[in-house]
């Protein structure tokens, strides 16, 4: 077998610093369910971070993907959160958990919009908005407009 040289070796170690600060597809998609579930919840990251030892800006850095999230740390998490492990890795992509590239023009849209979509403050506001209303028909009415905004026929029942 044989050795690499103190250079190649070197060039190795640094190529690996440098991809370490990047953040990892699979850690940045379980921040994402982190804060999607803690919006959810109308929790601050402040009381998170209260609820699990750890200052605002750990929990800002989970949620960003740049800290990884330890196996016991992500225990406390699905237990502050209430919801099971499984949570965290629910709408994963095959393209960020690298077992096919990323989908091309020819491929079925991803099903993640919909986790992709309510990991925006201004999503969570208009679902716990909408779900406070409780006439059928305004809600109706409601997705009718929305969809005629978004160019879509309204006579078309939307897909479930």
């Amino acid at each position: 077998m044989a050795e690499k040289s103190n250079e190649t070796v070197e060039t190795e170690e640094s190529d690996d610093r440098s991809n370490s600060r990047r953040a990892n597809p699979i850690d940045k998609h379980v921040g994402e369910r982190v804060r999607m579930r803690r919006m959810l919840l109308g929790m601050s990251q402040e009381r998170l971070g209260e609820k699990l030892g750890l200052t605002f800006q750990q929990v800002q850095k989970y949620e960003k993907g740049v800290n990884r999230i330890g196996a016991s740390r992500l225990f406390d998490l699905a237990q502050v959160l209430g919801v099971p492990i499984q949570y965290f890795y629910d709408s994963m992509s095959t393209a960020v958990s690298g077992h096919l590239s990323a989908p091309g023009f020819a491929d079925k849209p991803s099903d993640t919009y919909v986790a992709d979509f309510l990991s925006s403050r201004d999503s969570v506001e208009l679902n716990k908005a909408f779900a406070r209303i409780t006439d059928a028909r305004i809600r109706r009415s409601i997705v009718d407009m929305v969809r005629s905004i978004a160019g879509e026929d309204v006579a078309t029942p939307a897909p479930e």
